[in-house]
């Protein structure tokens, strides 16, 4: 099996004056804005890093859920926060960590069992497996 999906990304002007665009080949975003003021000014739009974290929280938890599937569990919840950290390294910056937080309720389900397969999807997501930094991951559950 195999999927290819697709962004795109604009920019107008240069350096930190400079500004773009992103869109998904979906269309779930279309002309997003970002930028530096959107990477280091927390003005309004999105930037690299926060897509990263969408794309490992949901690529996360998906993994997650297949797992649980394939275990038996088919009735619960799941709630994952990824923060993406950028960092200076020499003249550029790099992508140093990602720290996973999820939230899992599921049917019959014990805590030792949802921790070990949260690590399993932790280590073989899609989107962990491209990644080339420190990837951390907590863990709370609640029983239903």
């Amino acid at each position: 099996m195999s999927t290819t999906k697709s962004a795109s990304a604009q920019y107008e002007g240069f350096g930190k004056s400079g500004q773009g665009h992103i869109s998904t080949g979906s269309g779930a975003m279309s002309g997003q804005p970002y930028g530096f003021q959107t990477r280091f000014e927390e003005k309004a739009g999105t930037n690299p890093e926060e897509l990263i974290a969408a794309a490992h929280a949901s690529c996360f938890t998906m993994a997650l859920s297949l797992m649980l599937a394939e275990e038996g569990f088919m009735a619960g919840t799941l709630e994952t926060d990824a923060d993406v950290t950028l960092v200076k390294d020499g003249d550029g910056f790099k992508v140093s960590k990602s720290a996973l937080s999820t939230k899992g309720s599921v049917e019959g389900l014990d805590q030792a069992k949802f921790e070990e397969l949260a690590n399993n999807a932790k280590e073989n997501c899609p989107i962990s497996k491209v990644l080339d930094c420190e990837i951390t991951l907590e863990t709370s559950f609640s029983p239903s």
